[in-house]
């Protein structure tokens, strides 16, 4: 660690990249290097910065469930409107994989953009529902979403709403909430 503040110290910039335009902040999330990521926010690395992959730190700690270097991300001012690869936000993955505690750390701020379209005409919503096997986790999460305000009724490109997609994966205990929160 000691090297590290030496590095930062002799360095007018900590956003260097390597051959896959990765900044030291984004390397270290890929590792869930938490201390070293602290350490370089606080040297002023831009917590919002893509690399090739359209990866940003923010976006990546989202997406693996890497609870505090999400929370390092959000106050050091993430950008809601940086999106990764799929033009999703850190909320959507997060649903998809059933990382709970992401999803309840984004929806706290109610500016959180938890209707947010991505590329394959998803919302946080419709990927919690499409890419998963219903169990427990995901049927919280449902419950967050709807608690939060998400539209329960907005589509895929497909014209399909979330309650089609519970019905036809059979997944009950989705359909009940999405049914109480008013989908049809």
């Amino acid at each position: 660690m000691n090297s590290l503040k030496q590095w930062i110290a002799e360095r007018n910039s900590v956003e260097i990249r390597n051959d896959k335009g990765e900044t030291p902040l984004i390397a270290a999330t890929y590792g869930n290097h938490i201390e070293i990521a602290q350490l370089l926010i606080d040297a002023g690395a831009d917590v919002n910065a893509q690399d090739k992959m359209l990866n940003s730190s923010f976006l990546y700690a989202g997406a693996t469930g890497y609870l505090e270097i999400l929370k390092m991300g959000l106050k050091a001012g993430a950008d809601y409107k940086v999106f990764n690869r799929y033009n999703g936000t850190a909320l959507i993955p997060a649903c998809e994989k059933g990382h709970t505690a992401i999803v309840a750390e984004l929806l706290k701020d109610k500016s959180f953009p938890v209707d947010h379209i991505n590329k394959l005409g998803w919302t946080a919503l419709l990927e919690a529902i499409i890419l998963n096997n219903g169990n427990t986790r995901q049927v919280e999460i449902v419950n967050m979403l709807i608690q939060a305000g998400c539209n329960v009724n907005l589509a895929d490109h497909e014209g399909v709403t979330p309650l089609t997609h519970a019905k036809n994966k059979d997944f009950k205990a989705i359909i009940t909430l999405l049914e109480k929160a008013g989908a049809h």
